[in-house]
């Protein structure tokens, strides 16, 4: 069995980020003030479908290929909505949200499907040597929380920064690779 050598980087900052507004999927990245670390010799590139994910991985090498698996995490109705509008308007919604992993009162995706939807694509992922993977916070803390097997209201706990990055490695299991 070789071994899999998976490093998830978080896309690069976006308007959204920066206002506290929920994400759009056409919603591209602000221009990068810090050159990221380069990728390794021999390492393959993947990217979550959406701009963000894409236009961060052409910055880090011109080859890519889309990973639907990694896209994130689907927000219905909310997306593009400011978190200070939410909290006005729909405050019992978005506090059910942030407190239960099962919810979805914006008519998408749960934190608890995406958990068990990336569980699915970390299990059929056997593609022996080095990959980046270039995704969305929710889809970083929901690999964190399916690799170390804690709760899923462990994510609330977890701050993903742009351009963030989490190693794993598989040799049996995954596991978290700490450098």
């Amino acid at each position: 069995m070789k071994t899999v050598r998976l490093t998830l980087i978080c896309h690069a900052l976006t308007q959204a980020q920066k206002v506290g507004r929920l994400h759009r999927t056409d919603d591209g990245i602000l221009p990068l003030t810090q050159q990221p670390d380069a990728m390794l010799p021999g390492m393959q590139l993947l990217a979550a479908p959406e701009r963000r994910a894409c236009e961060t991985a052409t910055w880090l090498a011109g080859q890519v290929q889309v990973e639907p698996g990694l896209a994130d995490c689907d927000l219905g109705h909310w997306q593009g909505l400011a978190l200070k509008q939410l909290q006005a308007e729909q405050p019992g919604a978005l506090a059910q949200w942030l407190q239960d992993p099962a919810s979805a009162p914006h008519g998408g995706e749960s934190f608890a499907a995406l958990c068990q939807r990336l569980a699915a694509w970390l299990a059929a992922f056997d593609r022996p040597g080095d990959w980046l993977a270039v995704t969305h916070p929710m889809v970083m803390r929901a690999v964190l929380v399916e690799v170390l097997g804690c709760p899923m209201k462990a994510s609330q706990r977890i701050d993903v920064l742009p351009l963030s990055r989490l190693d794993l490695s598989f040799t049996g299991q995954w596991r978290l690779r700490l450098e």
